[in-house]
């Protein structure tokens, strides 16, 4: 017979306490649903102290990404959805995706909260704030969630998986001489030091703290030379960029491609991961088909998630283009290895159903 989880009043709000069946919240109250890990944040609004969450569980803490994206419009100048997209994965992870009628690569920008700060990972491809409003929905977001937990201020930290890539860098730009921010420098020495990887890049690994939710930056060039990746530890998730996601992938250096995927296999053997959630979506539902350069209306996407055995998939094929120039295809992303990215195979591989997608008009 089933017994009902007991509720221990010192797990509930307390940070650093110890794990529990519920180390968040009395389940005996109707917002904590059974099986859950939620706190007592979600009401009231008014109180005499900041709310410390506890960032302690035995799995991923739970969330959802079952969510349809914008897909943009034939005609960009009609396209009439937000210009950021906004989904909240869990109370402390948010999850916002720029419209692909404002730039057509549509990245994803990722917002993580701690006790101690907020954490903005990339800033997606404009600059220009009326155009993408990205610090203004960031803003509201942060004072949101400042107020749901009784904090005045909420420092914000900053950083990108690539400062080359230019469509996740741009929005940087907007948060210039905003206060209780801090930029993680681009210039790549400048960026090993900040996160402690001087003389350690790039089998290093650093960190951010952002109050009892340790962001884990793992170095990754191979696409970008200053590529890094970030792992949170709360959610099991892992944020790649443009180093691994479902789509085009250019290869920028064969050889540190294939190190650092092999350097990250290691890490996601040492840590639970639940999905990769890359900067991108370019492939279509049907597997292998991608969408070319500069299209604005993609009806057919593929998930955003990724399963880490895709790792595996990847350094295989990784080492099979590995002094080559040429595309390879697989089902859930494309290998382009010194080639133009707008470069074509005639080859369709064996293994991956050719299935020809619908047409969107």
């Amino acid at each position: 017979m089933d017994q009902k989880p007991t509720y221990n009043p010192t797990l509930s709000g307390i940070p650093n306490s110890p794990s529990g069946a519920y180390p968040n919240g009395n389940p005996d109250v109707p917002y904590n649903l059974p099986g859950a890990r939620n706190t007592d944040s979600a009401v009231p609004l008014h109180r005499s102290k900041p709310v410390d969450h506890v960032y302690v569980c035995d799995g991923p803490a739970p969330g959802k990404l079952a969510f349809r994206w914008m897909y943009g419009s034939n005609i960009a100048a009609k396209n009439r959805d937000p210009r950021i997209q906004v989904m909240q994965y869990n109370e402390d992870t948010v999850v916002l995706r720029q419209n692909m009628c404002v730039h057509w690569e549509a990245p994803f920008t990722y917002l993580l909260f701690g006790n101690k700060g907020a954490l903005l990972i990339d800033t997606g491809a404009n600059a220009e704030r009326l155009y993408y409003p990205l610090r203004e929905t960031v803003d509201a977001i942060i004072a949101r969630w400042a107020k749901v937990r009784g904090r005045k201020t909420v420092p914000l930290t900053i950083a990108l998986t690539s400062g080359e890539d230019i469509a996740q860098n741009q929005g940087l730009a907007q948060f210039a001489g905003r206060p209780d921010t801090t930029i993680v420098p681009k210039p790549l020495e400048v960026m090993k030091r900040f996160y402690g990887l001087s003389g350690r890049w790039p089998s290093g690994t650093g960190t951010i703290d952002l109050g009892d939710r340790i962001i884990s930056v793992i170095p990754t060039p191979g696409t970008h030379k200053d590529g890094v990746s970030f792992y949170d530890p709360y959610c099991d998730l892992l944020f790649t960029g443009d180093f691994i996601f479902p789509g085009r992938i250019n290869i920028g250096n064969d050889r540190d491609f294939v190190v650092s995927l092999e350097r990250l296999k290691t890490f996601v053997a040492a840590n639970n991961v639940k999905y990769i959630l890359g900067g991108h979506i370019e492939m279509m539902f049907a597997p292998g088909k991608y969408y070319p350069r500069f299209y604005t209306y993609k009806p057919y996407e593929r998930v955003l998630e990724l399963e880490p055995s895709i790792i595996d998939e990847l350094i295989q094929y990784g080492r099979e283009v590995q002094g080559k120039e040429m595309v390879l295809i697989r089902p859930d992303f494309v290998l382009f290895n010194g080639v133009s990215p707008d470069q074509k195979t005639l080859v369709w591989p064996a293994g991956v159903p050719n299935i020809t997608p619908p047409r969107p008009f």
